[in-house]
């Protein structure tokens, strides 16, 4: 068992079937031992994958993204929610994502001058669930002409349609931990990555 699959166990709180609560430690608070463990996990499945750059949606996707651009030794870029004043419009690749949780559609932004065809980018995530937010930075790459790696996931909602969608696309996906069941004080995990 990985230890980001321990601290679910022990620190997660399944607030119902869809939802599960790790801001203990993965997307609130940030335990830097989850995150190094994790980044492990990821470097050892994508590393040899020629990655140029890592990219994540802000704000929870940073953490991961960024402890794995550090050890592959590349830029993170991250999407943004809100349009800085100091990006013009044609200088950017845009999505809208809905996100399930918060129940809310934004559209993220990254500016052209950090994503381009000379790219191999692999996206970072938390969450996993319905491929949102993993679907819109997978066409923000293919705006810019880079190639996707693959995506990686901290946690991944396996009785939700979001792993089928990103294979059905073509796309490598690897999970650290994979939820097959969720239920009020439940966590029963899936195995495989």
């Amino acid at each position: 068992m990985s230890y980001l699959q321990e601290r679910i166990l022990s620190d997660g709180v399944a607030l119902n079937e869809d939802v599960l609560k790790v801001d203990s430690f993965l997307n609130h608070q940030i335990d830097p031992v989850v995150m190094n463990e994790v980044s492990k996990e990821f470097v050892d499945y994508f590393g040899d994958k020629g990655i140029t750059k890592v990219l994540t949606i802000e704000a929870s996707g940073i953490a991961p993204a960024i402890w794995v651009a550090s050890e592959l030794q590349v830029p993170m870029v991250f999407a943004k929610k809100t349009e800085p004043s100091t990006m013009k419009s044609e200088d950017q690749y845009t999505h809208d994502v809905h996100s399930f949780t918060k129940n809310k559609t934004s559209r993220v932004i990254v500016s052209s001058k950090y994503l381009s065809a000379d790219d191999r980018v692999l996206i970072i995530d938390d969450f996993l669930a319905n491929a949102e937010a993993s679907l819109g930075l997978v066409d923000i790459v293919k705006q810019s002409g880079a190639e996707i790696a693959g995506v990686g996931i901290c946690i991944e909602k396996s009785f939700q349609p979001g792993r089928q969608k990103l294979e059905d696309a073509g796309i490598d996906v690897y999970s650290v931990a994979r939820i097959k069941e969720l239920g009020k004080d439940k966590i029963t995990f899936e195995e495989g990555h």
